[in-house]
């Protein structure tokens, strides 16, 4: 049965208005499988919220841990109905100044929906490299989770010398235990952060138990495969799509802005079942004319499909900022993204694409009630997020209104 179709213009819901000059901004959000009255997000540096009530209505509060909380937070539901909030490490409080910054990956676990948390966990790593861009995926069962991230030989370094590289661990115990970290990725980048870096590594495990991770480096999207639990990897990364232009992307009020690939697989019953989507925008219309992106594979990622365009505009302007997720009781497929075609200045709408063809088509239609207004000298962060479980739809994102970033959601109910 085909849903009814989303209205432009939902409510929004504002979760958090600034308080101070860092964020909120990159916020994650994830729906409780075994209740989707209960929702849980984060955002830079180190909020956290949960609902209780579908969204209605949140509760802002603060995580903290003895390793220290410095953003990139990632949320993520496990099959139990616990929770992970995973993010940077700034164990000694110092951020930048401090060797000891950077040096792991953190995972804080709660029982409650976000009311307490664990100190966190991690995988073990070289602690004197730089470790940032994580993602989580978890299992439908049996505890599973697993986590991606680029390790830098140093952040930021121009040396020629210095290297990125992708990392992969995962724990079987929800959390509470990670292995070791082990190199996944056949060719590595620099340590700038741009183009020739490799990063955004998002993992996805496939209805067969089978990991497939992709991310980006020099105009390409690479993607690997774990047909053994990550005992194992494929000798060489394929390449699934170009993104030309690169994923480091310029974007007219934005300070920095990328395009980085989301990865994620149908685990429903739809006729779409196990088929891996790979999202990402890149520029290869025009510099001025930013667009977002799917490839699709039904037959566990040998062969891949032309890229198919999401936005369905005809304007030379921008969409940005994408991220995914996949239904896994419809197998319908939600993309949220900030958008222009409605404006010729730099004021930004936040879109939701949906298909519920496996991907061959999409309707777009305007979630934000009203747009906002950049500003290229506030932290915008890097990603928002979305979370969909049987029908119930949650994207997340930040705006602007004059110096003040906020959060917000949208309550979107497909069924």
């Amino acid at each position: 049965m085909i849903p009814n179709p989303i209205e432009s213009n939902v409510k929004n819901i504002t979760i958090e208005v600034a308080t101070n000059f860092v964020g909120p901004c990159e916020p994650s959000i994830s729906i409780n499988p075994k209740n989707k009255k209960h929702i849980v997000g984060g955002s830079v540096l180190n909020n956290v919220y949960y609902s209780h009530d579908g969204g209605k209505k949140w509760h802002v509060d603060k995580i903290s841990s003895s390793h220290g909380v410095y953003g990139d937070p990632v949320v993520r539901y496990l099959s139990n109905g616990s929770v992970l909030y995973a993010h940077l490490s700034n164990p000694e409080n110092k951020a930048f100044a401090s060797d000891s910054f950077l040096d792991k990956i953190v995972v804080q676990k709660s029982n409650d929906n976000g009311k307490t948390w664990s100190d966190g966990s991690f995988p073990k790593v070289n602690a004197s490299k730089d470790h940032d861009k994580h993602w989580l995926a978890t299992g439908e069962n049996d505890g599973e989770v697993i986590m991606t991230w680029t390790e830098f030989d140093s952040y930021g370094s121009k040396d020629k010398n210095c290297t990125s590289k992708i990392l992969f661990s995962k724990s079987m115990d929800y959390g509470d235990t990670w292995t070791d970290a082990v190199t996944i990725n056949q060719f590595y980048g620099d340590c700038i952060d741009s183009d020739g870096t490799t990063e955004g590594a998002v993992p996805a495990i496939g209805v067969k138990g089978e990991y497939y991770v992709a991310w980006a480096l020099n105009d390409k999207i690479y993607l690997d495969i774990s047909k053994d639990k990550g005992k194992s990897w494929l000798a060489q990364d394929l390449v699934i799509a170009d993104q030309i232009g690169g994923w480091d992307i310029d974007i007219p009020g934005i300070g920095r802005a990328n395009g980085m690939p989301i990865t994620e697989v149908d685990h429903s019953h739809s006729p779409y079942r196990g088929t891996i989507y790979v999202n990402w925008s890149d520029q290869r219309n025009g510099d001025d004319n930013t667009d977002i992106w799917l490839v699709k594979s039904s037959d566990g990622g040998e062969s891949w499909s032309q890229p198919i365009k999401v936005n369905d505009d005809d304007t030379n302007r921008h969409q940005f900022f994408s991220w995914m997720d996949v239904d896994p009781k419809t197998g319908y497929i939600y993309i949220v993204f900030y958008d222009r075609r409605n404006h010729e200045n730099i004021d930004t709408d936040v879109y939701l694409a949906y298909s519920t063809d496996g991907g061959d088509h999409f309707t777009n239609v305007k979630i934000s009630e009203t747009p906002f207004t950049p500003n290229p000298q506030i932290f915008f962060g890097d990603y928002n997020d979305i979370s969909a479980y049987d029908g119930q739809i949650r994207p997340i994102w930040t705006r602007l209104d004059g110096f003040k970033l906020s959060v917000l959601t949208a309550l979107i109910e497909h069924k």
